[in-house]
């Protein structure tokens, strides 16, 4: 049964269409670029949605880059790759920034990038 508002819209009954609650996604890959600093709201929000992912049993592959290379020294990123994410940084960008690298992450040029988008069902950014 559809439903037109007032405004143009289309109201679809909700049992018209398939939950995402009953899409399979196990095996579906997602991948995140975040490029902003591990304070900023966009950061928690990326790693919400890989936690998020990683619950429903999705690969979820994670690329921080510019301001978001100290982020892979977040507790909470951290605490995602122990739950299997797979978390990458900008080698440049560590350098530019004088970070160390580190075994916290797996630090990469644009080409993995590059990678993630061909290579993922889903890419998003968070900048």
């Amino acid at each position: 049964m559809n439903q037109t508002s007032g405004k143009g819209c289309r109201l679809t009954h909700p049992g018209a269409l398939p939950s995402l609650r009953s899409m399979e996604l196990t095996g579906k890959k997602l991948g995140l670029l975040i490029s902003c600093r591990p304070d900023e709201p966009n950061f928690q929000r990326g790693l919400k949605l890989a936690e998020a992912a990683l619950a429903r049993g999705v690969d979820v592959y994670a690329y921080c880059i510019d301001d978001a290379v100290p982020g892979v020294d977040d507790a909470g990123i951290q605490a995602l790759k122990q739950r299997g994410l797979k978390l990458y940084a900008c080698a440049y960008g560590a350098h530019r920034r004088n970070f160390p690298l580190s075994e916290k992450a797996v630090f990469a040029g644009l080409t993995v990038v590059n990678d993630l988008i061909a290579g993922t069902d889903r890419f998003v950014s968070f900048h």
